[in-house]
């Protein structure tokens, strides 16, 4: 058990270093050394027998622990924020082991949660593919998110995006992405959002101070910018995002008509995370629904594949059509998007 939790936090500390955040990665190599000998029994006991994988693919428990770290941070914690960025102090050690101890039981409170990030530079491959889609339809999108978590990505349509020196999206954003954008551009017709909704299991509510918190928490202290990006995004009102399972909410949304408009489901490093059982319900319920509707319907995928490549795959399928295209790939983060396709 001691070295499978060891390994889950090393495994963390360099998929944070890859993703551009030394702290995490110093953090979780620190929990990993002093592994198990935190000064926090019941914590210890509770990582130790947790049940299922616990690392990065699965129950992601190293980055449950941080969002709790960070969350004592933001709520006012001076000893904690000391060693935290952007002071980054030498000596981390002491100060993160006494916070184990001093807050273990809210600690194990948070660790029941799965993080929740809603990173808002996804919505970068958002603006695209909805470019794309109103390049070839001309029609308004109806827009449905799985993992929706607070809907921040569901308001697309008010960020910027800025790529190969051009601007898409809205004409006058509440946020401005840039990722590192490479290969081709997409088209530039304006395009505009008349529906939006979404599902999560646990969703968080924009104006909440507890979820607005537990959002911010998730996101990496030595990553600022990631910080401001969702406060900004924050200022919008809250998107309609519904609890419950994914698929059965699906369900619902399209046994709705939507004549006279782009059906567009989408789901950004979301759908690893449902079961098999619930993946293939949701992939048969798409397929029927594109076979039966005359309007169109596009599913947009945000996610990692086993192809050995960096980031994540972007596709996608398009009925009545039924065909699948490959976009390109973006990072976890949508720090740089690689995008492939100028027209549908």
């Amino acid at each position: 058990m001691t070295d499978r939790v060891r390994f889950a936090f090393t495994r963390q500390a360099a998929s944070c270093a890859a993703l551009g955040s030394p702290f995490m990665q110093r953090l979780m190599t620190l929990l990993a050394d002093c592994w198990p000998d935190w000064p926090a029994p019941a914590l210890v006991e509770r990582i130790t027998h947790w049940p299922g994988e616990i690392g990065p693919e699965a129950a992601s428990v190293p980055l449950r622990l941080a969002s709790g770290l960070h969350a004592l941070v933001l709520s006012g914690d001076t000893a904690l924020a000391a060693v935290w960025p952007p002071a980054n102090a030498a000596d981390l050690e002491p100060v993160v082991m006494q916070a184990l101890a001093r807050h273990e039981t809210a600690l194990l409170t948070i660790l029941e949660r799965a993080p929740q990030t809603n990173e808002i530079r996804r919505s970068a491959t958002l603006i695209a593919v909805a470019h794309l889609l109103e390049a070839k339809f001309g029609l308004p999108l109806r827009l449905s998110e799985l993992g929706a978590s607070a809907g921040l990505n569901l308001w697309f349509d008010h960020y910027g995006l800025t790529a190969g020196g051009q601007a898409f999206g809205a004409a006058d954003p509440v946020l401005q992405l840039a990722p590192d954008w490479r290969g081709a551009l997409p088209p530039m017709p304006p395009f505009t959002v008349v529906d939006r909704a979404g599902v999560d299991l646990a969703p968080l509510r924009a104006g909440i101070a507890a979820d607005e918190l537990r959002l911010l928490s998730c996101l990496w202290p030595d990553q600022p910018e990631r910080m401001a990006r969702t406060r900004a995004a924050l200022t919008l009102p809250p998107a309609p995002v519904a609890a419950g399972d994914a698929v059965d909410w699906l369900a619902g949304r399209l046994a709705q008509p939507w004549e006279g408009q782009v059906h567009l489901v989408y789901h950004t490093i979301a759908w690893q995370y449902f079961p098999a059982d619930v993946q293939a319900r949701g992939a048969a319920l798409l397929a029927e629904a594109g076979r039966r509707s005359a309007a169109p319907l596009a599913r947009f995928g945000m996610e990692p594949d086993d192809s050995g490549l960096p980031g994540a795959a972007l596709s996608l399928q398009l009925w009545p059509e039924n065909r699948t295209i490959a976009l390109g790939r973006a990072g976890f983060h949508g720090e740089w998007v690689d995008w492939s396709v100028t027209s549908l």
